[in-house]
């Protein structure tokens, strides 16, 4: 498995963006994307923490290979 990046929110969301997903909702500074019935919630930070994004990655379904190909 590669070492997940630190990187900010919006380009969590850009790169889910590109695998699919689409911008439900914002609440305050969280992002609600969705493809079909995976769901998952991007918090807007500056630098997102890699265990909280290897959590999105498992809300999302998402490999984290599949994620690093998407950035």
């Amino acid at each position: 498995m590669p070492k997940l990046p630190r990187i900010s929110g919006l380009a969590i969301v850009r790169a889910l963006e590109h695998l699919g997903f689409e911008n439900i909702r914002q609440a305050g500074s969280h992002v609600i994307m969705r493809r079909g019935t995976r769901g998952c919630v991007v918090p807007l930070h500056n630098e997102v923490k890699v265990g909280t994004l290897s959590g999105v990655l498992r809300q999302a379904d998402v490999s984290p290979e599949e994620f690093i190909k998407a950035l």
